[in-house]
Formats: C-alpha cells, structure tokens, sequence
C-alpha cells in the first residue's frame, strides 16, 4: 500500500527519479539529496508505513530486511570497517520530516562519540 501525496512512496514507485542503490521486493535504498557526511543512504519500505510508531508485528522481516540492507550497502560503499550509522526519527520532535519510515545509513567520517 502507498501514499499518494508521500514523496517516499514516490520515490520508491519510481514516479521521482532517485540515484538508486539498491532494491528487492520490501525495500528501496537511495543518495539522500542533502547529505550531511559522505555515504548518505536512505532505506526506505516500498509500503507505506508512517514511522517507527506505525510498525506492526506483521512488520518484522521488512525491518530485519532494512538492517540487512544496511550492512551490505555499507560493505559495498566502503564504510563498513570504518564504522557507520543507521539511525531512524521517530516524530517532530526527533527531527523526522518526512512521515514515511526510513534509516538513515551514514558513514565516510569521523561522526563522534554523541548522538546528539
């Protein structure tokens, strides 16, 4: 199922072009257009799920699959012995602006030791 009016769901139905890097049945991965370090990929699920609150149990291979994705893109973008990120915002107040679940894969930089 997909939002009409989600620019994720969009994107992952292909109607918004996107530098893809990946995709299989659950999931799409694409370059974040406004990256904040060097490897900046968005995972997002090709059903429309709002965010971490909208996830249901039914949900549990698309996040085992969106984690699994993770790391291979890392591995396959060079980030991985270096270290990386995947993080996920959850609501306004989390700095979430795009009301479709997605994780955010970052790496290629030295990012600290804070989250925050």
């Amino acid at each position: 199922m997909s939002d009409p009016n989600c620019i994720f769901c969009k994107i992952a139905s292909k109607q918004i072009p996107s530098t893809l890097l990946y995709e299989d049945d659950l999931v799409v991965a694409f370059k974040d257009i406004a990256p904040q370090v060097p490897v900046h990929v968005l995972i997002v699920p090709k059903a429309h799920v709002s965010g971490l609150d909208g996830l249901r149990e039914e949900h549990k291979a698309l996040i085992g699959q969106i984690t699994l994705v993770g790391q291979k893109l890392a591995r396959d973008l060079g980030v991985a012995e270096s270290g990386y990120r995947m993080v996920v915002n959850s609501g306004p107040d989390a700095g979430q602006t795009v009301f479709h679940l997605h994780f955010h894969l970052l790496g290629g930089a030295p990012m600290g030791g804070k989250m925050v």
